[in-house]
């Protein structure tokens, strides 16, 4: 069997590089920037740390600032409204998944044509997407790199999961210096997400030895230092290793993708409107001691990477390790320990595990469920 690797041509990390990206933007000759970001940014002035390096490589922009947290089908339409009117060359996404995911849908519409829900699956656009470049200020979802795009359809109350070659930014930007500014909340949640990521591409039936290193070495950094960013926001060393992990993880999901995790969480995402990461965070110990079933060594060798001292265990007692070590990591930094916490109410748990088995982020879990099973995994993080 053949594979194919994805990843942004190029990709700049490390404190301070969003100066060198308006640099390497201004170099590829670009006009005029469509930003797609959210209120908040703007709000904490964080989008004028952008918008004084465009300005500073004579980049001219419009900003559209209205990307909601799960970011739905009338975001994609505005923005890309917004891009024709003022005749936008290019795109760019300045925030966490949330901006990525809505200025993917935009770049790939601009092209394309038609309309977002057209493009639901696997590799259903046609054309390139205007170029992209993804300026992350968080550290979890790694869609400033990945060939993924969420989007709710709030019609359906579902989010629709777009896998496209086409939906790859020309760059992507991880300047931890822009991570500072997150709240404890959202580090702990897309820091999780960056975890179950990393876990998910590593028991993966489509995981490769290189997306194994990566997973590996992602969640070696998470276990090391996601505690220490969450407890003291301006430590950039821990912030710059977050970047790193998350960066790694999403080397390794968006070529070896995911599994039931990403398919329930995004019913979750969708039905209640609730935090991505957060409902990654409960559901990944649940699913994982499901995939136990079938590969205890594969999670063993995860329990090593989070720095359990497996070399006295079998792979079941490995297994049961890594999903203790999942649980301590969620609880240490303040996660919501079970679904009901979050408002998830059990006379939904059928529909939701419905539509969790049309995922398509579910077809590369390492054992397939049955509508029971899911509905089972649901109850079980209630």
């Amino acid at each position: 069997m053949s594979y194919k690797f994805f990843m942004p041509p190029q990709s700049l990390m490390g404190p301070g590089c969003l100066n060198d990206a308006g640099a390497e933007i201004k170099s590829l000759g670009f006009k005029k920037a469509l930003i797609v970001t959210d209120k908040v940014l703007c709000d904490i002035k964080l989008v004028d740390k952008l918008t004084d390096v465009l300005k500073v490589n004579d980049i001219q922009y419009v900003i559209y600032n209205k990307t909601k947290p799960n970011p739905t089908v009338i975001n994609v339409n505005e923005g890309l409204e917004l891009l024709k009117n003022e005749e936008c060359d290019f795109v760019i996404s300045f925030g966490g998944g949330s901006p990525h995911d809505c200025g993917k849908g935009i770049a790939l519409l601009a092209t394309n044509g038609g309309d977002i829900k057209d493009y639901e699956g696997v590799n259903m656009s046609s054309k390139p997407q205007l170029p992209l470049v993804a300026i992350n200020t968080t550290a979890g979802t790694a869609s400033e790199m990945t060939i993924f795009s969420i989007i709710t359809d709030e019609e359906r109350h579902i989010k629709m999961a777009l896998v496209d070659k086409h939906l790859n930014p020309i760059m992507a930007v991880n300047d931890p210096i822009l991570m500072t500014a997150m709240p404890k909340s959202l580090t702990a949640a897309t820091g999780m997400d960056a975890l179950t990521h990393a876990v998910e591409a590593y028991v993966s039936t489509a995981a490769t030895p290189i997306t194994d290193a990566c997973a590996l070495m992602a969640m070696k950094l998470i276990s090391n230092h996601l505690r220490d960013a969450v407890a003291d926001g301006s430590n950039e060393d821990a912030r710059d290793k977050m970047a790193y992990a998350e960066y790694l993880a999403g080397m390794a999901f968006n070529n070896a993708v995911l599994g039931y995790v990403h398919a329930m969480a995004h019913q979750l995402g969708g039905f209640y409107d609730l935090p991505h990461g957060v409902c990654n965070a409960v559901l990944l110990p649940h699913v994982q001691e499901y995939n136990a079933q079938v590969v205890p060594g594969r999670l063993k060798e995860v329990a090593e990477a989070m720095g359990v001292d497996v070399s006295k265990m079998n792979d079941e007692e490995g297994a049961e390790a890594a999903i203790s070590a999942i649980k301590e990591l969620s609880k240490d930094i303040d996660i919501p320990q079970g679904l009901t916490t979050l408002g998830v109410k059990e006379e939904d748990i059928t529909i939701l595990a419905e539509n969790a088995l049309k995922d398509a982020c579910g077809f590369t879990n390492p054992k397939q469920a049955t509508l029971k099973e899911i509905k089972t995994i649901f109850k079980n993080a209630m």
